[in-house]
């Protein structure tokens, strides 16, 4: 078997052909794998099991750079993803922009200040741990077939990107409601979530709203978005509108109602509180090293009269964090403590993570809320396994059962708690199938409408999994370099 070599380019230009069907079944094959990760054990010889996936090294330098390696085995063969993360800059990010701009009109706002303090807003900035133009992982992953053949190397700046957005949109997928998208940051991370989210929902998403402190950063994100084979050029008020308009109408990708908000804005505080309290889906995609905004806009009666789902994947270490640590030990108290707010706003007392042993060691957000192994739930568990889903479809349409109600989709990655998520759920007490069935309604009524927090810090699972389907669809379409008898 050849080896397959997959530049930036020819992973980007690959991802860029992908159709709506491709990211199904993409994020079914890594539903599949963290699913076996969650519930697999050595005595299974599966090699997705969470035995076979050691956790990260990182090598730190004098200069401030980290080093990280991520050694993974999966079913069909072992890789490693080897990442050097930027120097940090400690100071604190100033916004040389101070506009807030709706796409969809492409009105610009005059109301300005140089620079967001806490003594004019009330809310000081976020400090983050990188400067906006340094935070991408620069790299390679290389994939081994069972054997150890080398089978694959590809560069990894795209990839790690694209496969963490693919699992943070499993659950979004799956939620009621997605009408107001908010998203923090503007990097690769913000990029990918915000396409797959279109991808996956389309027009059901009305508004999106990025906030971030580089205006012109978010300018640029939207200009490869929404046209991707074009390099982004520098923008300003007067490179002229129309055409910038032209360039967003020519993508066939779905254009909600488009907001920006940096905190240079002089309503800053106002503006996030308002966005905060509308959103219904919040994508957290920074470095930060403090809250991105104040617990009370979600904690308090008015900030809980809706169920949200939240997905924090920009913190990686123990001192970063981008939501308020009280948020999560809200959602993981006792729910009878919130039976005087929306219905929709109810919780299943636990945090969804990637990987419970990697989050209670890295997740800034995990440990800083003070949460146990008790309160958090891998997703895996929490995900049909491909074979499953087409099963319970199978058996809908044999009843003659409408499988909207049921939660199924026509395709994709479903929801459907396992043996092992319910034995944790329901602890040595035996329940019937009645108290059973109300409990799994329960829980599904949960991840679809209710309170939802997943955190992710990334695992080489991932890669793997994700690498390897790409190289196959590289193989398939002609993309790549081959090296043959490597």
């Amino acid at each position: 078997m050849p080896l397959t070599i997959l530049t930036d380019d020819d992973v980007r230009g690959l991802l860029l052909q992908l159709t709506k069907q491709d990211i199904l079944d993409l994020q079914q094959s890594l539903a599949d794998a963290l699913h076996y990760y969650s519930t697999s054990t050595e005595e299974e010889s599966n090699g997705c099991c969470s035995s076979y996936q050691p956790l990260r090294t990182a090598l730190k330098r004098n200069d401030g750079q980290t080093t990280l390696l991520m050694p993974a085995s999966s079913n069909d063969g072992i890789g490693v993803k080897i990442v050097t993360l930027a120097t940090p800059d400690k100071r604190t990010p100033s916004d040389t922009s101070s506009l807030t701009s709706s796409v969809d009109t492409l009105s610009l706002s005059q109301q300005s200040s140089p620079s967001t303090t806490s003594s004019t807003t009330g809310h000081e900035p976020p400090k983050s741990l990188a400067s906006a133009q340094t935070t991408t992982p620069k790299g390679s992953l290389t994939l081994f077939d069972r054997s150890g053949n080398p089978r694959a190397l590809i560069n990894a700046e795209e990839i790690t990107a694209f496969r963490t957005a693919l699992a943070s949109t499993m659950l979004f997928k799956k939620r009621e409601n997605v009408h107001d998208v908010v998203v923090f940051g503007s990097g690769k991370q913000a990029y990918w979530h915000i396409r797959l989210a279109l991808m996956l929902r389309g027009t059901d998403i009305h508004h999106l709203n990025i906030i971030n402190r580089d205006f012109e950063r978010v300018h640029h994100l939207l200009q490869k978005l929404y046209n991707p084979h074009e390099q982004p050029h520098n923008w300003s008020e007067s490179t002229g509108i129309p055409n910038y308009r032209e360039k967003f109408l020519a993508s066939d990708l779905h254009r909600p109602k488009i907001q920006i908000l940096t905190p240079g804005h002089g309503e800053y505080e106002r503006l996030l509180k308002s966005t905060i309290r509308a959103s219904s889906v919040i994508f957290f995609t920074t470095p930060s090293l403090t809250p991105l905004f104040p617990a009370p806009y979600l904690t308090n009666p008015e900030g809980r009269k809706k169920g949200r789902y939240l997905a924090a994947i920009g913190s990686y270490k123990p001192h970063m964090v981008e939501i308020h640590p009280d948020i999560l030990r809200q959602n993981v108290a006792p729910e009878h403590g919130h039976r005087h707010f929306h219905k929709h706003a109810q919780q299943a007392g636990a945090v969804v993570v990637d990987s419970v042993e990697a989050c209670l060691k890295e997740a800034g957000e995990i440990i800083q809320a003070g949460l146990g192994p008790n309160e958090v739930v891998e997703i895996g568990e929490l995900l049909m396994l491909k074979r499953d889903a087409e099963r319970r479809r199978r058996e809908c349409q044999a009843s003659g059962e409408n499988k909207s109600a049921e939660g199924l989709d026509e395709g994709g990655v479903e929801l459907g708690e396992c043996e092992k998520a319910k034995k944790k759920r329901r602890g040595s007490r035996e329940k019937d199938h009645e108290v059973e069935d109300k409990a799994h309604k329960s829980l599904m009524d949960w991840l679809q409408k209710g309170n939802v927090i997943y955190k992710s810090v990334g695992l080489g699972l991932m890669d793997v999994v994700v690498g390897g389907d790409l190289v196959r669809l590289a193989d398939e379409r002609g993309i790549g370099t081959r090296v043959e008898n490597f």
